[in-house]
C-alpha cells in the first residue's frame, strides 16, 4: 500500500499580535517569521513524522525551493513535486497572545494543477492505495473521479470549505476528516450528534473523524461511535493543529491500531504541536508522541 498526499504546498507568513485585527483596525505586530506550511504539506509532515512513507505531489512556485528542501528534510518523497513560473501559494496568518489565529491563503502555484499531471501521478498508483487531500489545489473533482476509477481510498479534509466542493462526487470519499465549522457546511447542522447523522444518512458509506476543539474528536463509521478529549497544555500556536491530527490518525489506520488508540495518538500528536510556534517545524516525531507521557 502507498500513500500520496496530491495537496497544497505554502510559506506562511506569521505575525504575532496582541489581538486579532477587526475591519478598519491598524496594529503593530510583535515579530514575524517565515514558516513553511499549507494544509498539503504539513499533513505530509505529519504523516512521515508518524512514520508513514508518504509521496507528495503538487506545484511549487519561483520562490519555492525551500519548500521542497523541507518536505525532504522530513522524509517526504518529493518525485511528484513540480516547480512552475508562478509565485508559490502562501498566507499570511496572525497569531494573538492565546495562542488562536486567523489565516489568508493565496493560491498561487497550488491553484496550477492540470489534468495532465493528475494523469501522470495517479498512473503511479494503484488499486488499494490512499489518496489523501484538502481543498487547497484545483481540479479536486477530477483528481477524485480519476482515482476512485483506480480503486484508490480517498481521505478528504474539505478545508477550506467553497462552492468548488460542490461540483465533487463526495460519495466517493472513504473517510471525511472534518471539524465543526466544516461539519455545519456539509450538513447544515451545528450540534454534534446532528452532524454525525446527516453524515451518515448523505455518505452511509464513509467513516467521518469530527473535532470538537476543546471538547476533543469523535469518530463514526458503520460500527460505532468513539470518543476522545484533549490533553490539556499551554496553547502557543494552533496552525498545524489539525494537520497533526489528520496526519497521525491517518497513520493509525495503516499500522491497523483500534479506533480509539488512534483517536488517543492524534490528540496526543496535536496536544504537542500547539505547544510550539509554526507549522511544520511544531508537528512532533512520533517517539516524543509515544513518549510523552500524557
Amino acid at each position: 500500500m502507498k500513500v500520496l498526499n496530491f495537496g497544497s504546498l505554502n510559506l506562511d507568513y506569521v505575525y504575532q499580535v496582541e489581538s486579532i485585527l477587526i475591519p478598519g483596525e491598524t496594529q503593530a505586530s510583535k515579530d514575524r517569521k517565515i514558516f513553511c506550511g499549507g494544509k498539503g504539506l504539513n499533513q505530509s509532515i505529519a504523516l512521515a513524522k508518524a512514520g508513514i512513507s508518504v509521496f507528495h505531489a503538487g506545484m511549487i512556485g519561483e520562490e519555492g525551493d525551500i519548500l521542497l528542501e523541507t518536505c525532504r528534510k522530513n522524509g517526504v518523497n518529493t518525485d511528484f513535486i513540480r516547480k512552475i513560473q508562478e509565485p508559490s501559494g502562501h498566507t499570511v496568518i496572525q497569531v494573538d497572545k492565546d495562542g488562536q489565529n486567523c489565516i489568508l491563503l493565496f493560491g498561487g502555484s497550488n491553484r496550477r494543477i492540470t489534468r495532465e499531471f493528475v494523469d501522470e501521478v495517479l498512473s503511479a498508483f494503484e488499486k488499494g492505495d490512499i489518496l489523501l487531500l484538502q481543498n487547497e489545489i484545483n481540479e479536486l473533482d477530477y483528481i477524485i473521479d480519476q482515482a476512485y476509477e483506480k480503486g484508490m481510498m480517498i481521505i478528504l479534509n474539505p478545508s477550506p470549505y467553497d462552492k468548488a466542493l460542490e461540483v465533487c462526487d463526495l460519495t466517493k470519499v472513504g473517510l471525511f476528516l472534518v471539524n465543526e465549522i466544516e461539519g455545519f457546511q456539509i450538513t447544515g447542522e451545528k450540534e454534534t450528534e446532528k452532524i454525525l447523522a446527516k453524515i451518515r444518512e448523505l455518505y452511509p458509506k464513509a467513516a467521518i473523524v469530527l473535532t470538537l476543539g476543546g471538547d476533543g474528536s469523535v469518530y463514526q463509521d458503520e460500527t460505532g461511535i468513539y470518543r476522545q478529549g484533549i490533553y490539556k497544555v499551554k496553547a502557543v500556536d494552533t496552525t498545524a493543529a489539525g494537520d497533526t491530527f489528520t496526519g497521525y490518525f491517518i497513520s493509525s489506520i495503516i499500522n491497523g491500531m483500534p479506533v480509539q488508540e488512534g483517536l488517543q495518538l492524534a490528540a496526543k500528536a496535536s496536544a504537542i504541536a500547539v505547544s510550539r510556534p509554526g507549522a511544520t517545524d511544531s508537528i512532533p516525531l512520533r517517539e516524543e508522541v509515544v513518549n510523552s507521557g500524557m
